[in-house]
């Protein structure tokens, strides 16, 4: 039986590692493709021991003749649009720059698939980050967009974009608006990687403090590696759909910060308020955690929790790893990620 050939964008992020990884299990053919700086940083393939058995293309959302070689190069029938400038923090300071490939990025993939063969299935990485200021109890597919950011405004454009293309020339294309998802590759520019690491490096003594900003943020948290498999199902699906993909459950980062101090036996203590909370390490009476303001958004998005009810009828598809159980893997994994 001919494989099936998949070309995944981004492929050396965590989504894109872990997508690899499950469709060579699919015995599918993966065109791994990224910009050629991002491929000096392949460790995530390295440490999933998928280096050797994929095939790498240098691939850039900005520029169409870069996407248009790909596919004239491949029989391509499945694409994964998982490339963007992905941390949201950064949007803020290169808003152009980001824009251009989180937003015109996809469309130029549409547009060549549009061009080349319309047969061609296209899933589009949406974000939770879209739904931005909502005063719902829970995000599901009807929940009004309201973005906070140029990382998100740009992901909502690429969203909206899919499903015209969808609409006006029966492309199957769809898009996974995905919840935050989190595992031991994530990247360090990521407030989970950030308190994993630092909380371990304050255990081992090699760190003194942590500093960080809206410890009352609340998210959706699941394991990434469960996420993949519901993009799979998404192009394996009858009817392109757009879906929340999530835990239905929300966390505060103060509470992601004490099931990693419960599981690194590192006992705490909270004091203060706003500004001047920290937290004080029981043992020796030490400030190990500070507020530190300048690492607040100009604008905050407090609440987000996803009702993953669609996906789970429609694509039999529910999140495997509860939040105690994905920071026991980050931790336990975290010293072969460094």
């Amino acid at each position: 039986m001919k494989k099936k050939i998949a070309l995944v964008t981004g492929s050396t992020g965590q989504d894109g590692s872990y997508l690899c990884e499950f469709l060579i299990k699919k015995n599918y053919k993966v065109i791994a493709a990224d910009r050629r700086s991002a491929r000096d940083t392949n460790w995530r393939h390295k440490f999933l021991n998928i280096e050797n058995k994929v095939m790498y293309e240098n691939f850039d959302l900005t520029d169409f003749n870069s996407i248009l070689r790909i596919f004239k190069k491949y029989k391509i029938n499945e694409v994964y649009n998982l490339a963007a400038q992905s941390f949201v923090k950064e949007s803020f300071n290169s808003p152009i720059s980001s824009s251009e490939s989180t937003a015109i990025g996809p469309l130029r993939i549409l547009e060549v698939i549009r061009e080349t063969d319309k047969k061609i299935k296209f899933y589009q990485a949406s974000s939770s980050e879209m739904f931005g200021k909502t005063n719902t109890p829970f995000q599901d597919e009807n929940t009004s967009f309201y973005p906070q950011s140029p990382y998100a405004v740009s992901k909502l454009f690429a969203h909206e974009m899919t499903k015209n293309y969808r609409d006006a020339y029966k492309i199957f294309a769809c898009s996974g608006i995905l919840f935050n998802h989190e595992s031991p590759i994530r990247g360090e520019e990521f407030v989970t990687k950030k308190i994993v690491r630092q909380l371990i490096e304050i255990k081992e003594n090699k760190r003194n403090l942590m500093e960080l900003g809206n410890i009352y943020a609340k998210r959706d948290w699941g394991y990434a590696k469960d996420y993949v498999v519901a993009m799979w199902l998404m192009l394996q699906n009858k009817q392109p759909k757009d879906y929340v993909i999530a835990t239905g459950k929300a966390y505060s980062v103060k509470d992601f910060i004490n099931i990693c101090c419960k599981f690194l036996n590192l006992k705490i203590k909270w004091s203060g308020k706003g500004i001047k909370e920290k937290a004080i390490n029981l043992s020796n009476k030490k400030t190990i955690i500070k507020i530190n303001s300048n690492f607040y958004r100009p604008t905050e998005v407090n609440y987000l929790k996803g009702s993953p009810k669609k996906a789970s009828q429609d694509l039999k598809w529910r999140p495997e790893t509860g939040l105690n159980q994905l920071v026991k893997i980050m931790i336990e994994e975290e010293p072969n990620t460094k």
